[in-house]
């Protein structure tokens, strides 16, 4: 069998689809000796230094950058067609849109949302999305998403899909082989208050920081004043929320934080006193697989893939509710048994999604 993976939209920078894919297809490749696999990488990026000593894998240098959306359009468009018709692939996979559909065996499409149908931007670019995935999902032999609340959104914007689900993953080693005085270390360094609430994700408004932001601002207005470590890059709202944060005087309880290593973030996961996931939208939520294998209690946003990441056990607070935010925050920072009740939870939880597992459910896609 051969397989080929469209990598072209991936690079150096943190995400989920990166972290998705190097976890899933490093075990894949691994439980499949006698597969070829094939990985199409971006003009700038070196994506197969990522997977090392598999003797079943190649790397395809294209000329398509991972940044520039027309860009990457018109070096597909002239890079695509002569170099699938070369490798009669039997399993070609696409991370992205629009589809590259391989003329040869079955073509799969992974989507990790489809906010672009439904929430902010110009009518206009919500048109051209919703055009661009419709295509795409009809070129597709199969979709792949990774969550049951992401199959239902796909499927009531474009019926009669044919969908699995392939949770994303983590792998929890780098968690647990974390030592103390890694952690004195980076405390030291990043100058981490001795306790605070974190936050993890890129600064857009989807994110909804804002409101945490304003929840730690009624928080110290009752006397309560906890401080707040927000770690991501910016997707256009880190100035508005520094601004926000300094309007409220909150300088010296807020930090923002960026570009720090996979140590660093771990770290900040385990030296927090709570973790909080103010989302409006995700298809997933990475972020709670981490507070689980970092062993932190966690505060959510009350919506679908949530409450289906960690069947409904988890403390829950309305994302456009500052105040309920405020008292989900304040009750679980003093509670010690809910405390309790969810690292033990989320120690156990976090172990369905290794990426092992995630690695046997797609051969079951290949098989099916």
């Amino acid at each position: 069998m051969k397989v080929g993976l469209n990598a072209t939209c991936l690079n150096d920078r943190p995400s989920g689809a990166k972290q998705r894919f190097v976890g899933i297809y490093s075990e894949l490749i691994k439980c499949l000796p006698d597969t070829e696999f094939v990985i199409y990488e971006p003009s700038d990026c070196r994506i197969g230094s990522w997977f090392s000593g598999a003797d079943n894998l190649s790397v395809r240098r294209t000329p398509i950058s991972s940044e520039g959306r027309l860009q990457r359009l018109m070096s597909g468009f002239r890079y695509w067609g002569p170099a699938l018709a070369r490798e009669k692939f039997d399993f070609f996979e696409d991370f992205h849109l629009p589809l590259t559909k391989a003329p040869t065996g079955r073509t799969l499409l992974t989507i990790h949302d489809v906010r672009g149908v439904n929430t902010g931007g110009h009518v206009f670019s919500r048109t051209a999305y919703k055009t661009a995935i419709s295509r795409s999902i009809r070129a597709a032999d199969r979709v792949i998403t990774v969550s049951e609340t992401m199959k239902e959104e796909i499927l009531h914007y474009f019926p009669d899909t044919p969908i699995s689900v392939i949770y994303n993953g983590l792998d929890s080693y780098g968690f647990a082989s974390i030592t103390e005085s890694e952690m004195v270390a980076v405390r030291q360094k990043l100058t981490f208050p001795e306790e605070f609430l974190l936050a993890v994700g890129h600064f857009e408004e989807r994110k909804n920081y804002s409101r945490l932001i304003e929840a730690l601002s009624i928080l110290h207005d009752r006397g309560q004043r906890y401080s707040l470590v927000i770690i991501g890059n910016d997707s256009g709202g880190k100035t508005a929320l520094e601004k926000q944060i300094q309007s409220l005087n909150l300088s010296g309880y807020v930090k923002i934080l960026s570009g720090l290593s996979d140590l660093e973030v771990r770290c900040a996961y385990k030296l927090c006193s709570l973790f909080v996931f103010p989302s409006a939208y995700e298809g997933f939520g990475i972020p709670i697989l981490e507070a689980m294998a970092a062993g932190c209690p966690m505060v959510l946003s009350d919506i679908a893939v949530f409450r289906e990441i960690t069947q409904n056990q988890g403390i829950f607070f309305p994302y456009n509710d500052v105040e309920v935010m405020a008292y989900e925050i304040e009750n679980s920072l003093t509670s010690i048994v809910e405390q309790e009740r969810l690292v033990k939870y989320g120690k156990e939880r976090v172990k369905d999604f290794s990426f092992q597992n995630l690695a046997a459910q797609m051969v079951s896609v290949y098989k099916d």
